[in-house]
């Protein structure tokens, strides 16, 4: 029944207390429920638990005891846990939902780097949204090794510097194509109007959660992340007009008028100096824009850092590609944004 529904991260609480912490009596470990799953965000649903859910809890504990707790927890566990099996599928594998690993493999196995060593500059551009969303959101039970609560302050959001650039690089993405829903619509290519402008509705949404400080998750999520946001009621309406749109100028007043909000955001968060939140024509055609290289620019001058400021304005790896097979995979991510932004890896 959905209204008997318990969200995930409440489950493997009681999950981690009630039940594996009892089973370690003595040993020194940290517990959380972060990394993949749609529990870790809290956007589970009732609808989640028909795959790859369940009472789940991360135990970190040294190298060297890993193979001896494994066997201890498992040995231990009940068949059933707040009415669901303790033993489930798992991303393709059967087995309990309690992984027992060290932190730092398993850190570098979900970001190519351990962050509690400090976080380089490709480190930061390297790792995806998502990747960053997951190990800092979820919830850490008990951090008796210490570290795992470091590694998430380490990574909780960019140094200024690398925030700006990022920005930067978002608004150039809106920058390259926002005088196109108009140039299609003029020709009578409405389909191709509306593919753009969703692209564009797209990029506007991952800019305003970046401007919030907030890691953009996977397109299954990003509507659900977007909503949640303080202050997005009025940005996720001129976005639901402008994807509703049935002609290109009413797309493009939509789109304005959410160019105005987060132009709006990003003036509020001063990194870089003001800049008027109104669009203008494009050059002399009939097409109205914000010019999102005029945020680019200001951003990129405000940077102190010069190495970043020396960087090509392409971003960090969500920004160079949307492949998931290249961003769930860390080595493939870290060669991807090392080769585009010629940073040594």
């Amino acid at each position: 029944m959905m209204s008997d529904f318990v969200p995930g991260i409440e489950l493997s609480r009681a999950f981690y207390r009630e039940v594996v912490a009892p089973l370690i009596p003595g040993v020194t470990h940290s517990a959380a429920l972060i990394g993949p799953g749609s529990e870790v965000l809290e956007f589970d649903t009732a609808r989640s638990t028909d795959h790859d859910w369940g009472p789940r809890v991360l135990l970190f504990v040294p190298g060297e005891e890993v193979a001896g707790v494994r066997a201890a927890v498992e040995a231990g566990l009940p068949d059933r846990f707040g009415g669901f099996p303790t033993v489930f599928a798992y991303h393709g594998q059967v087995r309990c939902g309690v992984t027992v690993t060290e932190p730092g493999e398993w850190l570098a196995g979900r970001l190519g780097f351990d962050p509690r060593q400090g976080v380089s500059l490709l480190d930061w551009l390297s790792a995806p949204w998502q990747s960053l969303a997951e190990v800092t959101c979820g919830e850490v039970f008990h951090d008796g090794l210490g570290g795992l609560e470091t590694a998430r302050a380490a990574l909780s959001w960019y140094p200024d510097d690398v925030w700006r650039y990022v920005l930067a690089c978002q608004w150039r993405r809106i920058a390259q194509e926002e005088p196109f829903p108009g140039r299609c619509g003029e020709v009578g290519d409405e389909l191709g109007s509306a593919v753009v402008g969703a692209r564009l509705a797209r990029e506007v949404m991952r800019l305003a959660l970046l401007l919030r400080r907030r890691y953009p998750p996977y397109a299954k999520w990003l509507g659900s992340a977007l909503a949640r946001m303080p202050g997005s009621t009025e940005l996720g309406e001129s976005l639901g007009a402008a994807l509703a749109a049935r002609s290109w100028r009413e797309r493009e007043a939509a789109l304005a008028a959410a160019y105005a909000r987060v132009a709006a955001l990003q003036n509020r968060t001063r990194l870089a100096g003001w800049l008027d939140e109104g669009v203008r024509g494009f050059y002399d055609r009939p097409f109205q824009v914000i010019d999102g290289d005029r945020f680019a620019d200001e951003l990129m001058a405000s940077v102190t850092d010069p190495v970043i400021k020396g960087l090509p304005v392409v971003g960090c790896v969500d920004q160079l590609s949307d492949s998931t097979d290249l961003l769930v995979a860390p080595g493939r991510a870290r060669t991807v944004a090392a080769a585009a932004l010629n940073l040594r890896t």
